[in-house]
Formats: structure tokens, sequence, C-alpha cells
């Protein structure tokens, strides 16, 4: 698919060639009334109408209050805005333009990485995503498996955090009928869900010792031994970890396998966290933004951030990345009373911390174990406020897993209602 902007719009609306460009999006000057490629989206003028399909993007660039009109009824879609607006309003005709299975970008060191994710998703090795909770290692692995030779098979998603640890092996390599009280019928696993296509180990880091070891037979070997069976099963799947750790410190530590650590580090992807990436936050706050109003059926007015709500926005630190920037998005469409949103439509104050129930004072005689338990919660309040609420950077702090620091914050509770 061919992406353009016609020859009026580079000479009337100076910049956005260069934001789509930055957006890693391929697109080029194009006569409007020229023969077209099938299937092209062009950007063109509102008086362009006349050589528009309903897939094209019409700017009526003016002064005022800007407007976005959905593609309807054959209609292609429509904005209409200033210089003022200029900024957010080159987002979204990015995030219009954007592919299926593209993250958001906006900021240049974003689409440098993804220029480099593009190269290796041609490739067949496996790679490790690491970055912060929230700063799109699911989308990018997406984005690997859209690009690479494997995208007419599927894409399996796991979060190793979430699987319970008594089934992990079964629910990964699968098991035979009979193998294990309540194994009624066979299954397959994930790995073999996967076959031919991609599988992606969110918080590869959760993933106990002893299946550490399995997993690595079974990208070495490409074939995976299901619970009960006396024979391996051979398996053709690409593999792409990630983790919200330093997985080389985990290594260090003896809390992950180092040979693993070298079997997944093939492809190395570190993201960055989005208060390093502010042209990302305004990317994303009109995809957020764009998808709200979707869900809605426009049945009411696309709700424009103003040029300083944009700003204070970039301005945030995001201590939850993407998950926190969607929860202020959302808060600001249902609580904003004017036409548009303002900065303190955001609610942009300070992340408050987690809370965690204060353990109630008990008299004599003092025990060794609500001491112990004592400094437990002190540690992790301590952490939880250094990190502005940030579960996993606090579990990182106090040398646990995230799963741990749940389980602990479950403990506490319990505790202060005893």
């Amino acid at each position: 698919m061919g992406y353009g902007v016609s020859d009026a719009v580079c000479a009337r609306v100076p910049g956005l060639q260069a934001w789509l460009e930055g957006a890693f999006l391929d697109i080029v000057p194009v006569a409007a009334a020229a023969p077209r490629e099938r299937g092209s989206v062009y950007v063109l003028l509102a008086d362009e109408i006349a050589h528009a399909t309903c897939r094209d993007i019409l700017i009526d660039w003016r002064e005022g209050t800007p407007t976005y009109v959905r593609a309807a009824h054959g209609m292609p879609a429509r904005l209409g805005f200033g210089p003022q607006d200029a900024a957010f309003a080159f987002a979204m005709v990015a995030e219009l333009l954007r592919p299926m299975g593209q993250p958001a970008v906006g900021d240049a060191t974003s689409a440098r990485m993804m220029s480099l994710a593009s190269r290796i998703a041609h490739s067949d090795a496996t790679v490790l995503i690491q970055g912060d909770t929230g700063t799109g290692k699911e989308g990018m692995a997406r984005f690997l498996h859209a690009r690479s030779t494997r995208n007419d098979k599927d894409f399996i998603a796991v979060n190793c955090a979430a699987l319970p640890e008594t089934m992990m092996e079964a629910m990964l390599f699968g098991h035979r009928k009979g193998a294990f009280t309540g194994a009624a019928n066979a299954s397959e696993g994930l790995f073999l869900a996967a076959n031919g296509g991609t599988l992606f180990l969110d918080e590869i880091a959760e993933l106990p010792l002893n299946l550490q070891a399995k997993l690595l037979r079974a990208l070495q070997e490409g074939e995976v031994l299901p619970v009960g069976a006396t024979h391996p099963v051979p398996v053709d799947v690409r593999v792409i970890a990630a983790c919200n750790r330093d997985l080389a410190a985990e290594s260090e530590a003896g809390r992950f396998r180092s040979d693993l650590y070298w079997r997944l580090n093939v492809m190395p992807l570190a993201l960055t966290p989005l208060a390093t990436r502010k042209g990302d936050v305004t990317a994303i706050t009109a995809a957020m933004l764009l998808a709200l109003h979707e869900k809605s059926g426009g049945a009411v007015d696309f709700a424009w951030p103003t040029a300083q709500a944009i700003a204070a926005l970039a301005n945030h630190s995001w201590p939850g990345n993407a998950r926190e920037l969607g929860n202020v998005l959302q808060r600001a469409i249902v609580l904003h009373e004017g036409a548009r949103i303002e900065p303190e439509d955001l609610s942009l104050a300070p992340v408050a911390s987690l809370h965690v129930p204060a353990v109630p004072a008990r008299q004599t005689p003092v025990r060794l174990q609500d001491i112990a338990r004592a400094s437990k919660l002190d540690a992790i309040r301590i952490a939880l406020r250094e990190t502005d609420g940030h579960r996993a950077l606090a579990a990182r702090k106090l040398g646990i897993s995230e799963r741990t620091l749940r389980y602990r914050l479950a403990e506490l509770r319990e505790l202060a209602a005893a």
C-alpha cells in the first residue's frame, strides 16, 4: 500500500510531511489528479475532494476551533485545524495512516528503533525485548511478527507471571491424557499452538529455574516434551521474550539461567520509558483518543486537547508509561466540561503511592515475626513511595519479582484486617 501527500498539502501545511516520515511512515509527495496505485491512501486538501477516495484524509487548513469527522458513508476522514493545533493534528493524520500492527511513534529515537526492529523482523532469530511495564513490549512483538515471514501464522502471547506455577509446564509444552490428576484430555500447549508462527513470552523472568531448562532445550533442539509423553514433538516457533527487569542482572544473581539468557539475547531490543520519548506521547495520545472516539461510534464530537494540554502531557514523568497515559485520557474524556481537553482536565498531580495498609499496633509481648512483618511493610512502603507507586520498579528496588510483591501486599492487607 502506498501513502502520499499531495503537492498542495506540502505547500500549504508546512511540517506535515516531515512529521509523517518521522512517524515511520513511507510517504511521498504526489499530484492529486495523477493516476494512483490501487489501495493507496492520500492526504489531500479539502478542496481536492474530487480526487479523493473513501480511504483518503482531507485537510481543511484554517484558523479557529479544530474539528475531526471520521470516515463514514463513503466519505473520507476530514480534519480542520490551524497552526496552533498543528502538532497534535499531524499526530492524528499519522495515526489515521498507521498500518495495523505498527506501534504509534512520533519520536526520532523510536523511529530509529522501528527501523532496527523492521530489519530484525525479517530474520528468524530469537528476540529479547526489555523495558519497564507499559513501554510497549507486546506492541513491538506484534510488529516483529507482522513484518516477518511468519505473519500468515498465529501470534500467541502469554504472560508468564499470570500462569499458575503448578500448570506452567503443561500450559507451555502440552500434556498427555491422564498425565496428572484432572488431565481428562490431552492438550497441545502454547508452543504447538504457535507452530509455524510466533510465541511471545512476556515476563520471562517469572519462569521457575526448572522450566527455564526445558525452555532452553525447546529453543536449542526445536522440540518439546509434553507432560506425560515419552517422545519429544518437533515444533517450529519463533520465540520473542520480554522482561521488565534487567535480565543480565537476574542471571548474575542466579535467579535466571545464564545459558538461557544468552540463547534469548540474540537480538536485543531495549525500550526506554515514555517520559524520554516526548514525541511518542503526542502520537500515543492521538492513537488512544481516536480509539476511544471509534468506540463511541462517533456519537459525540472528538475531544481535541489544547496545545497547553499536549505540553502538559509531554512534560509529565509517566511512571506508569503508556498504561498511565491511557488512564489519564479516559478520565479526561469523561470529566472535561468544555469543548476541548484542557490541562486541568488531565489531573496530572504527582502519582500517589499505592495504599499499603498499616499494621495495627499490638501490645506486648512483641514477637520476632511481628518485627519481621513490620520491617517488610516499611521496606515495601518506602520502595513504592520512591517509585511513585510503580510496582515493577518497586519490586526491582526490593530485589524481588513483581509476583512476589503482589503476594507481600496481599499478606499485609490480611494482617491489617486481622
